[in-house]
């Protein structure tokens, strides 16, 4: 079966050319050119991944990413017209799994979407469950579950969680958890890390301050209280 896409940008021909690019390689691709209408795509239809926009109008990019994770787990790769570190760990702070700077390279583009998309495939072809208590891992579904509750996770941090979770009392230094969720080739640095674990505790943590499950163990990196 295809792989779907969004694409959001209000300008067009960034759209067209990511849409005619993705194509080629068999993924059919829906647009939208402002918030509001990436939203209600976004709440009518299933997609695989999400290329989101940061300046957009009605509502920004940053925006539509954090009422989308109130609903929905799918990948979303922000794309911002600036360099500057505070919009990319905004996009990490309110739900993003990747983003890419303008001008990007359309083949840079399609090779994260491409790493996201078949780190998902592998990971639903899994159907253990990890349980620790009362956190539940359901790794056919990439769900995640304190007591009875759901918590709704982005992709990374599901990843970044279960890679935890799998290897309990193992610390893994930033550099590594890095390179092995997001890749060798990933541009961003180790603050990256940072904001995955923050978002972690404080959506499974009833005293996020006070870990219970991603612990940090001082000038070495974090790992997981069995």
């Amino acid at each position: 079966m295809s792989k779907k896409a969004l694409v959001v940008d209000d300008e067009k021909v960034i759209v067209k050319g990511i849409k005619y690019s993705l194509e080629q390689d068999d993924i059919v691709v829906d647009c939208a050119y402002d918030g509001q209408e990436a939203l209600d795509k976004a709440k009518a239809n299933e997609y695989d991944i999400i290329l989101l926009d940061v300046m957009l109008p009605i509502l920004t990019g940053f925006e539509v990413c954090q009422q989308i994770r109130e609903f929905s787990n799918v990948p979303i790769i922000m794309l911002t017209a600036k360099g500057d570190d505070m919009d990319k760990i905004l996009g990490l702070e309110y739900g993003a799994d990747d983003y890419i700077t303008k001008p990007f390279n359309i083949l840079e583009v399609k090779a994260r979407i491409k790493a996201i998309m078949r780190r998902a495939s592998k990971n639903s072809d899994s159907k253990d469950v990890i349980a620790y208590g009362d956190l539940k891992l359901n790794e056919e579904y990439r769900r995640v579950f304190v007591g009875n509750k759901e918590i709704n996770v982005t992709s990374r941090e599901y990843e970044l969680l279960e890679l935890l979770a799998s290897n309990p009392g193992k610390v893994y230094s930033r550099e590594e958890l890095l390179t092995t969720i997001w890749g060798t080739e990933y541009p961003g640095d180790v603050r990256t890390v940072d904001v995955h674990i923050r978002r972690l505790r404080e959506k499974l943590e009833s005293n996020p301050s006070e870990p219970r499950y991603v612990r940090t163990k001082w000038g070495s990196g974090y790992y997981f209280q069995a």
